[in-house]
């Protein structure tokens, strides 16, 4: 019988809805299904949550990983540096994005030293982080960091057995077109064909959006199609990637929820977001793309208009988890 992964459960911005998440699930034997979980952050915020979600949870506090012991109870690494009383629910609190900051390099730090095999992370509010001190514009910059990773990375957005990348990201849309060239596209395709065989899939299928209306009408609607799209996919062909297109992006996604590909490469963040989002909101995942080490969060944000109101539901977290899982399995060897 296979052993189930260690996954560190981080628990992400104490003034949103991701300690309440894990409290629920914790409260439901949820993480045990799937893994050997750690639960990351201070104590007194998990215990907050649960309190509002109205639950007694069996934890076990340690103080390393090797204390662990899943027979007495959900082990809790605890970080003993947050009082919840200074981080009101549903406001930005630098204090809480400072630890959101120490969680993932401590996360890395594990994974580093093989005493975890992946993570998953709770919502997180950039807007706190950067207030706190981090001088990338995402956490998964940060994390890229923290590996001294310059392979190509970034989020890859799941919804059921869908996986998109974006070619551009946190860029105003009229600077997308600036930002297009054969390079950034195989950036994305090469990210987004590398993470989809890690989670297992050996050769995926990757279908590339337009840019522009009626993919560009032959360049009477605009030229990125013929002049760095396409060129883009070819060269992705020569490499042995199996990537088409481009395709209207209204039509893609059609073609690609009815599973016509396992990855949609898109030209801006919209472009996929809203495909996603409107098909399944509250069930989609983000993978930290590119870097060596699984891990996963729910797509969703921290939600500060219900926190701290134990009504946020479970379930992308829940897929976030089974993914880590998977992708944790995958890299041993044994999925």
């Amino acid at each position: 019988m296979r052993e189930k992964p260690v996954l560190g459960i981080i628990l992400g911005d104490a003034a949103g809805v991701g300690p309440e998440i894990i409290s629920k699930l914790a409260d439901r034997h949820f993480f045990e299904e799937y893994c050997r979980p750690i639960i990351m952050g201070d104590l007194r915020v998990l215990e907050r949550a649960a309190s509002v979600c109205g639950l007694k949870l069996s934890l076990q506090r340690i103080e390393n990983v090797e204390e662990a012991d899943w027979e007495k109870g959900l082990p809790v690494l605890d970080q003993k540096n947050l009082n919840p009383e200074e981080v009101p629910f549903g406001k930005i609190s630098v204090e809480s994005g400072k630890a959101c900051l120490g969680l993932l390099k401590l996360g890395v730090e594990l994974y580093q030293a093989k005493k975890i095999d992946g993570f998953c992370f709770a919502p997180l509010n950039k807007q706190a982080m950067i207030q706190a001190g981090c001088p990338f514009e995402s956490e998964h910059h940060y994390m890229a960091h923290l590996f001294g990773h310059t392979e190509p990375f970034g989020e890859i957005n799941v919804l059921g057995d869908l996986w998109t990348t974006r070619t551009t990201s946190h860029i105003p849309i009229s600077k997308v077109s600036d930002n297009l060239s054969v390079e950034t596209i195989m950036r994305a395709i090469r990210l987004a064909n590398t993470t989809l065989k890690n989670s297992g899939i050996e050769k995926p299928r990757l279908g590339l959006a337009a840019l522009n209306p009626h993919c560009g009408e032959g360049g009477k609607c605009g030229r990125e199609e013929i002049d760095v799209i396409t060129p883009a996919i070819k060269e992705a062909n020569n490499m042995g990637i199996d990537a088409t297109g481009p395709y209207p992006s209204d039509i893609l996604f059609i073609k690609a929820f009815n599973g016509d590909f396992d990855g949609v490469v898109t030209m801006y963040h919209d472009q996929g977001q809203i495909a996603l989002k409107l098909k399944g909101f509250d069930q989609g995942i983000t993978i930290a793309g590119g870097l060596p080490a699984p891990i996963v969060t729910c797509a969703h944000g921290t939600a500060y208009d219900i926190a701290g109101k134990g009504v946020v539901k479970t379930s992308a977290f829940e897929n976030a988890v089974k993914m880590a899982a998977k992708m944790a399995l995958h890299l041993r060897g044994e999925d």
